[in-house]
């Protein structure tokens, strides 16, 4: 087992350092540049602009570039932002959190939501209710998630006006303690509801396939001929080895939710590193766009080692230990 979580580790870190050079490979080949967003349209001064280009280090060659954001990320400095002349570090924490709280209520709600309706449907297949459930699920996977959120502002929020439409806090009010909390956990409702029904399709269809997989295994008629009860035969066999795919699935959810609702937080106004990096790729600042995609890159690799190790818990047939 060892040799197995040492061995995702491994495969981790040379990921990660793979997406850093292709990020940074990007990231150059991208057209315009962040002195001509600090200068202006009006502005075309070459003294300036060379004067520019040496303080943030751009007239350096290309491996130099890469080399000195490398050698400096190792360390944990992130660097500085040529737009707003502040700590990367510091820009991205003012923001993280937001992103990893809005991401794992989703992911958590969605896994539990999907997986519940999959199994009822499995194993009441071809009931009303089932029927239902899949077309609604097939509708919501049809629908984009920018579209879903503002269909959802305008019935929950402009025309019923039970929640508020964007922000993360009531910058009118200053709350503290639970009230605090209270008013970040409203906010939280309409985005979080977004992202759930966008992402518990994939739940409920995976679930629902690996339930009736699972269930016509010839061990599983095997179990039900030797008089087993159908409770114990879904809890001990059909479910342990159905839920498998499903660990893989909140895997992927999870790594794409804290990393990828960019276009949720524009919508809602969330205050996340999702808004910082389309504002960091408008104008082309690149210590920024650097940290951010390092910070995700990281947080997937992390979050896949860890669905592997679970994984290996779950399925010892997968623990290549020789």
């Amino acid at each position: 087992m060892a040799r197995f979580i040492l061995r995702r580790f491994l495969s981790g870190v040379l990921t990660v350092l793979m997406v850093f050079v292709i990020n940074f490979i990007i990231i150059k080949a991208a057209p315009g540049d962040p002195i001509r967003t600090i200068m202006g349209k009006e502005t075309d001064d070459p003294v300036l602009r060379e004067a520019l280009m040496e303080k943030w280090g751009l007239n350096k060659s290309i491996p130099e570039q890469f080399w000195s954001q490398f050698s400096n990320a190792l360390k944990g400095d992130l660097g500085t932002s040529i737009i707003y002349n502040r700590s990367v570090n510091d820009m991205i924490n003012e923001r993280l959190a937001a992103t990893v709280l809005l991401g794992i209520v989703s992911s958590l709600l969605a896994l539990v939501t999907g997986t519940a309706l999959g199994i009822f449907c499995a194993r009441h297949e071809g009931s009303f209710i089932d029927g239902l459930l899949s077309t609604i699920s097939y509708a919501l996977d049809a629908m984009p998630s920018f579209w879903l959120g503002l269909m959802l502002i305008i019935l929950l929020s402009s025309k019923l006006g039970l929640l508020p439409t964007q922000g993360m806090v009531d910058a009118r009010a200053d709350y503290q303690g639970i009230k605090h909390v209270l008013d970040v956990a409203l906010h939280l409702v309409l985005p979080t509801l977004t992202l759930v029904l966008i992402t518990m399709p994939g739940y409920f269809r995976i679930a629902k396939s690996s339930i009736q997989q699972v269930t016509s295994e010839d061990f599983i008629t095997t179990l039900r001929a030797t008089g087993m009860s159908r409770k114990k035969i879904f809890d001990k066999y059909i479910f342990k080895n159905a839920i498998l795919p499903t660990v893989t699935m909140f895997g992927i959810t999870l790594a794409f939710l804290v990393t990828g609702v960019t276009l949720i937080e524009i919508v809602f106004s969330w205050p996340g590193t999702g808004r910082l990096t389309m504002t960091a790729i408008n104008q082309r600042d690149y210590p920024v766009l650097m940290g951010i995609y390092l910070v995700m890159s990281v947080s997937v690799a992390v979050v896949m080692v860890l669905v592997d190790i679970a994984y290996a818990f779950l399925d010892p047939r997968i623990r290549y230990d020789k």
